[in-house]
């Protein structure tokens, strides 16, 4: 296993799942500025290990392999906590399932393709969908609690969230379409 920063950076967000979970759990003003922080850390991690990766020439077959994971599994465990806690507002149970199911088949079909030594490149539309699910969970684990706790209560954070989320969902569905027709194309191939 080869151990350097970035992939100490990537791992770190798979070490803080269960942190931030409990602090989702716990659901007190806050916790949830708390598990917001900790969450933007960890948006701040997945930016600086692939860029780090470069810079020093440091790639990994770990790191290729774990970055992916850690994210799915950040936001994945996230999305069911806040749906298992009633904290995803405004119908965000249905975007959270949406952006789960694509997910799952995604990478289904990235495993099925690397059989073949094929792989579904990263589209530029699929890093927007990330920004914004990743943007929009910040919101939405902060939410309305964190906003009193700082004195803007007039700020509609969990608003923001779930229409981030939305916006993340649909981009998701777009997204996967493209993997999804991609993939086909290779398999129809073969």
């Amino acid at each position: 296993m080869y151990i350097n920063l970035p992939n100490c950076l990537t791992l770190s967000r798979i070490v803080i799942i269960p942190i931030l979970a409990v602090l989702v759990m716990i659901h007190c003003p806050l916790t949830d500025f708390l598990a917001c922080i900790l969450f933007i850390c960890a948006g701040i991690t997945d930016y600086l290990d692939g860029k780090l990766a470069r810079a020093w020439q440091q790639l990994s077959d770990l790191g290729r392999m774990m970055d992916p994971i850690a994210d799915k599994l950040l936001v994945g465990v996230l999305l069911v906590v806040m749906a298992g806690y009633d904290r995803l507002p405004y119908g965000g149970l249905i975007p959270a399932m949406v952006i789960l199911a694509r997910e799952i088949l995604v990478s289904g079909l990235r495993e099925f393709l690397a059989s073949s030594q094929i792989s579904l490149p990263v589209t530029q539309l699929s890093k927007w969908k990330t920004t914004f699910q990743m943007v929009a969970l910040g919101f939405l684990l902060a939410g309305d609690t964190s906003a009193q706790m700082l004195g803007i209560s007039w700020f509609p954070v969990s608003v923001i969230g779930a229409v981030l989320l939305w916006i993340s969902a649909i981009l998701t569905m777009i997204t996967g379409w493209e993997y999804i027709q991609t993939g086909l194309k290779f398999v129809s191939k073969s």
